[in-house]
């Protein structure tokens, strides 16, 4: 087997453009869920909003940048909208209500009706153009050593995407150490203390849907350009729910928690599915009795039982302690 290819794969998805992305929506749902404690399960559905606005915005003739506006305004308004009606529910309600949301929102978008605006099943494709006008490393160029190698095209949308999440690293530590962050902690830990002290828990709430939402937008976008695409499928609840791993694996509560996270987990999912995918062609008893397709999804069970190890012994993840993990589901 070739160990190198393995570690190859495991660190260019690492610092590729998709984990990029996943760490940026890891931020947005720790602010919600690690210091606000609000069990959002419909979260995808915040980037998916903003991939739509953006493409929907340029596929209708409008400017990149009139693009970006729109579709962090969606994910904003989405959670303005989500926020209203649904913060005032308990913790295990609103998490029921949130994913409704988002899947009624996914088939919406994804029906026939809505085909002329959203593409359908199809989606809409070739909306970046004006993202890779602005690439000033050639497209085929080849960057690294091998075989930690990766196109120009490819380190573009790597630059773009991990200083957003570097940008929004910053912009969430001086949130977290003002006086709202704290009181945001504070409606965590316990929302009816806090609102005897005369604080509007409500309020707060919704101010942190909104600003994690914007924030999973920025990764819809994110996710959008690098693909040149964007269609509904790809926003399923279980992307949700992986974004909750890796907020919870690299430590809730915490600034670079998520990062870490999101980070450690493709690492171990594409280097686990490189190792099987090693195992099975060049091992033979595996190769006998598991078919290619097959040895794919054992990553699932193995970055499972890992996962089950970790809360077993480090339930609060790498980076967080037991206090900060904690979130309100009474």
């Amino acid at each position: 087997m070739d160990w190198m290819q393995i570690l190859a794969a495991g660190v260019l998805a690492m610092i590729g453009p998709v984990t990029a992305g996943y760490a940026l929506s890891s931020i947005g749902l720790n602010l919600q869920f690690g210091y606000a404690g609000l069990l959002n399960f419909g979260y995808v559905a915040f980037m998916m909003v903003g991939a739509y606005g953006t493409a929907m915005t340029v596929d209708f003739g409008g400017p990149l940048w009139l693009g970006l506006v729109v579709g962090v305004a969606a994910a904003i308004l989405l959670g303005l909208l989500l926020g209203i009606p649904t913060l005032r529910l308990r913790a295990d309600y609103f998490a029921i209500t949130s994913i409704a949301v988002a899947e009624v929102l996914r088939l919406l978008i994804r029906s026939s009706s809505a085909e002329a605006l959203t593409g359908g099943v199809f989606g809409l494709q070739g909306f970046g153009d004006g993202f890779y006008a602005l690439n000033p490393f050639p497209n085929t160029e080849l960057y690294g050593f091998a075989p930690f190698v990766v196109t120009g095209r490819s380190l573009w949308v790597i630059v773009v995407g991990w200083s957003a999440v570097f940008l929004a690293i910053l912009f969430t530590a001086r949130l977290i150490g003002s006086p709202w962050g704290r009181v945001l902690r504070a409606i965590r830990e316990d929302e009816d203390a806090t609102r005897s002290l005369g604080r509007n828990v409500f309020a707060y709430k919704l101010q942190a849907l909104m600003i994690g939402g914007a924030i999973a937008g920025l990764a819809g976008i994110l996710f959008a350009l690098d693909q040149q695409s964007v269609h509904p499928d790809a926003f399923q609840p279980r992307i949700t729910f992986m974004l909750f791993v890796m907020v919870i694996l690299g430590g809730a509560g915490t600034i670079w928690g998520p990062v870490i996270g999101a980070a450690l987990f493709n690492f171990l999912f594409y280097g686990t599915d490189r190792l099987m995918a090693q195992l099975q062609a060049n091992v033979d008893f595996i190769g006998a009795i598991l078919t290619p397709a097959e040895a794919g999804l054992i990553k699932y069970f193995l970055v499972g039982i890992a996962l089950m190890l970790l809360m077993v012994f480090r339930p609060q993840g790498l980076l967080g302690t037991r206090d900060e993990g904690r979130a309100d589901v009474g």
